[in-house]
């Protein structure tokens, strides 16, 4: 009879409670999300499958000597994983546009405006019963405006790694919603005359201004702020790779293999911060709500922008553009487009997106580097 009842209490069913029934079914929604709706299917489904295996009763799977412990501690707590992917997606990014038109930095920059008003918007919350975020904590969900995921990652494994599961999951959620969110926005705050804008071609940008910009930008982070410099100087690296055309091989190693094997363990990392018991609170709540505003601040802070430069601009800047500020590259660029068509169906954007896109991606970088220094 003891051996039975030992059996019995060695059983998840006897030892599973309400709210990890509820983690597990939060996994379980991120993989349908993920499968069915095709909302970042590379990151939410080993996010969603670590937070079902850290959830089993008795595993231990996110505890002292569980795997999902080792590959948080190893790869995610020490900040490696999220340069990696930095790395990679360097090169996987081509600067021409941007080169092509340097204003477009501008538009990357203002984007980053929703990330600094959600940093008060997160102490604010403070007076209200049940949230105490600190600075630290304040400045990591902030970053989530940004919409760059492997940015709010590594400043939140920095600042507020017990935020880390949510911080992430809102900031992956909402990339995947940039088609849903950006587009009333955008269409809000432009008239049809503005969304038909047509802007003049790009110039044709040689391999050595190519090669020169992410040495450039590593020179300027190293003399103004250093503490950006784990994120940028991975993505320069990538993107020198990328455009020197003398190592190929690591090159496509650091946009393939390298990229995805790092992928598979950073989702299974972020998803052992999904526990019930810090996941299940109402700062989580918070941080979902304060994701979303950052987003759509940031966004109408580029389309804004935008409009101010056609205005001053000797070649016209259609407002669109604007909400490619944010760094969810390419998606950002594509709903830009997209948009840009219903007006005008001979007016293709997407080139001229693709500047604030890849600006938004060092936007969010030095944005995250200048929190950093503040707050760190």
């Amino acid at each position: 009879m003891e051996g039975l009842l030992n059996l019995w209490q060695s059983t998840g069913v006897a030892n599973i409670g309400f709210t990890q029934l509820i983690m597990i079914a939060v996994g379980c929604l991120l993989l349908f999300l993920a499968i069915m709706k095709n909302f970042e299917p590379l990151l939410l489904i080993p996010i969603g499958f670590g937070a079902i295996l850290t959830n089993i009763p008795l595993a231990g799977m996110s505890e002292v000597g569980g795997m999902l412990y080792y590959v948080y501690k190893i790869g995610i707590d020490s900040g490696v994983f999220p340069l990696i992917i930095f790395m990679g997606v360097g090169a996987l990014t081509d600067f021409s546009a941007l080169i092509a038109n340097p204003k477009m930095l501008l538009l990357g920059a203002a984007a980053q405006f929703g990330i600094f008003a959600t940093l008060f918007g997160a102490i604010a919350l403070n007076y209200i019963p049940g949230f105490e975020f600190t600075l630290q904590d304040a400045a990591a969900i902030a970053i989530i405006g940004g919409a760059d995921g492997p940015t709010a990652i590594f400043l939140a494994s920095k600042l507020a790694p017990e935020l880390l599961g949510a911080i992430a999951v809102a900031a992956y959620s909402y990339m995947a919603l940039v088609p849903l969110i950006q587009p009333p926005i955008m269409r809000a705050l432009t008239n049809e005359e503005d969304r038909k804008i047509a802007m003049p071609q790009l110039r044709h940008v040689s391999k050595v201004e190519k090669i020169t910009f992410p040495l450039l930008v590593l020179v300027l982070i190293i003399m103004f702020l250093p503490a950006a410099a784990p994120l940028v100087g991975m993505f320069c690296l990538g993107n020198l790779m990328r455009e020197c055309g003398v190592v190929d091989r690591l090159s496509s190693t650091a946009q393939n293999e390298l990229i995805n094997i790092t992928t598979i363990f950073l989702g299974l990392g972020v998803g052992s911060k999904l526990a019930a018991e810090s996941f299940l609170t109402i700062e989580t709540l918070g941080i979902l709500a304060l994701g979303a505003v950052a987003f759509s601040i940031g966004t109408a802070s580029g389309v804004l922008m935008a409009k101010v430069m056609n205005r001053y601009s000797k070649t016209p800047v259609n407002p669109l553009v604007g909400a490619a500020g944010v760094s969810a590259v390419p998606m950002a660029a594509r709903v830009v487009n997209k948009v840009g068509l219903e007006s005008n169906p001979h007016n293709f954007l997407l080139m001229h997106a693709m500047g604030p896109n890849v600006a938004g991606v060092l936007g969010s970088a030095v944005a995250a580097g200048i929190l950093l220094a503040m707050v760190g």
